[in-house]
């Protein structure tokens, strides 16, 4: 079996959105998600970047820019999705992140009404 990274930092991050989900049950939009888990992370005093921009560059020339959802210790990506289930676009996405910032895990959490789930993706 392999190494798994950042278990521990893993586990409090899932605390976390199960804290939000608790507290504010399904049906609202991604961004009040972001918002609570913002809070709970500072509350937490876990290290984290909202909303980091990165742009991913091809021969020197700009090719695209991606937002990530938070950089969570400057070794996790966490992304935020409202959906029924996971979809391959989404980890497609989360794998394109992981590159172009050079980390080794990304969690893809969604928020469905019937609760969280989340996987733990790796570069």
């Amino acid at each position: 079996m392999g190494e798994i990274f950042y278990k521990d930092l893993s586990y409090r991050i899932i605390g976390l959105v199960f804290e939000v989900f608790n507290n504010l049950g399904f049906g609202y939009r991604e961004k009040y998600y972001q918002r609570a888990l913002a809070e709970e992370l500072k509350n937490s005093k876990i290290n984290y970047k909202k909303e980091v921009p990165v742009r991913l560059f091809y021969k020197n020339r700009l090719i695209g820019k991606y937002i990530i959802d938070f950089v969570i210790e400057d070794k996790i990506i966490l992304e935020i999705k409202i959906a029924k289930e996971f979809y391959t676009k989404d980890i497609k996405q989360l794998l394109g992140y992981l590159k172009a910032k050079n980390l080794k895990l990304g969690m893809l959490i969604i928020f469905t009404k019937d609760g969280i789930k989340y996987r733990r993706i790796v570069n």
